[in-house]
């Protein structure tokens, strides 16, 4: 299948339901709460949006996370998506994660297209709501990283995301618990894809395994 046909089945695939918390679940390091419970919980979570940008490379599609940098909070040198906060300037969640794109990786609005959108995550310990979108770019990006927020880029291929092996599992400081708990993640090049990102990776996989 050429990254053109891959596209087109991935977006088509993306218009119909989405697997949502079940697929969430099977990265989740603890219980989740849905969209509906957030809400109860926190009426005015902080709101952000997130983009997982597909790309060929090699042939073959990729996607990209990002090391983040060290600084003081809860997702210090955690793998994410690029992405962050609605800034008051942002017309909708879209532009917030593309904005957030650009200014992370360098990589241009113009050349992305959104092609759908996957489930909402809520994150206890920063009580951010996440939008996440799934994107696409006709070519493999060109990078020019935010020193500041951006400590490495992460290509992730389809194969390496599609084998099951790519999932492990090991104690891992969770802050909402404040304990270390036995949690499955990803290994994506060496680097532990875990919390949120995983969930909304974990999710992707799932929507992706339906067209390959």
């Amino acid at each position: 299948m050429n990254f053109k046909e891959f596209q087109s089945k991935l977006s088509a695939q993306l218009q119909l339901p989405l697997p949502g918390i079940d697929a969430q679940l099977k990265l989740a390091p603890y219980a989740r709460i849905t969209r509906k419970m957030a809400s109860e919980l926190d009426s005015a979570p902080k709101l952000s949006a997130v983009l997982a940008l597909v790309f060929p490379k090699n042939n073959e599609p990729h996607i990209l996370l990002t090391l983040r940098n060290s600084y003081k909070g809860v997702h210090s040198l955690q793998v994410s998506f690029p992405g962050g906060k609605r800034e008051d300037t942002d017309t909708s969640f879209e532009q917030t994660a593309l904005r957030e794109t650009e200014e992370e990786v360098g990589i241009s609005p113009k050349s992305i297209q959104i092609i759908g959108k996957l489930t909402e995550v809520y994150i206890p310990p920063s009580r951010f709501l996440v939008h996440p979108f799934v994107g696409v770019t006709s070519t493999q990006p060109i990078y020019k990283p935010n020193a500041t927020e951006v400590a490495e880029i992460i290509e992730c291929s389809l194969s390496q995301l599609l084998d099951d092996d790519v999932i492990k599992e090991k104690d891992i400081f969770v802050s909402t618990t404040q304990l270390k708990m036995k949690t499955k993640y990803f290994d994506i090049n060496g680097h532990v894809v875990w919390g949120a990102t995983a969930i909304m990776l974990s999710e992707l996989k799932e929507i992706i395994k339906q067209i390959v």
